[in-house]
């Protein structure tokens, strides 16, 4: 009966501390952005009247479909 505790016991101890053993999850190289968002990405899937590297036209469109589309309080009113 004593030998089943203490095997018991130590396979305990032995699953508590195998959880100390996991290894750092770090996210290897990142996210690098090299240019600003308004120089688009070259794909060919863009709303209509946006020209890349056109700041003015992506704040403005930014705008718009915060006031249109994101805005609640516009849609209830």
């Amino acid at each position: 009966m004593k030998h089943v505790m203490t095997a018991t016991l130590a396979a305990l101890a032995l699953s508590v501390l195998s959880a100390c053993g996991d290894k750092p999850q770090e996210m290897g190289g990142g996210i690098k952005q090299d240019a600003a968002a308004f120089n688009g990405t070259g794909s060919a899937f863009v709303a209509s009247g946006w020209k890349p590297g056109d700041k003015a036209s992506w704040e403005s469109h930014l705008k718009a479909r915060m006031q249109n589309s994101q805005n609640d309080y516009s849609k209830v009113n």
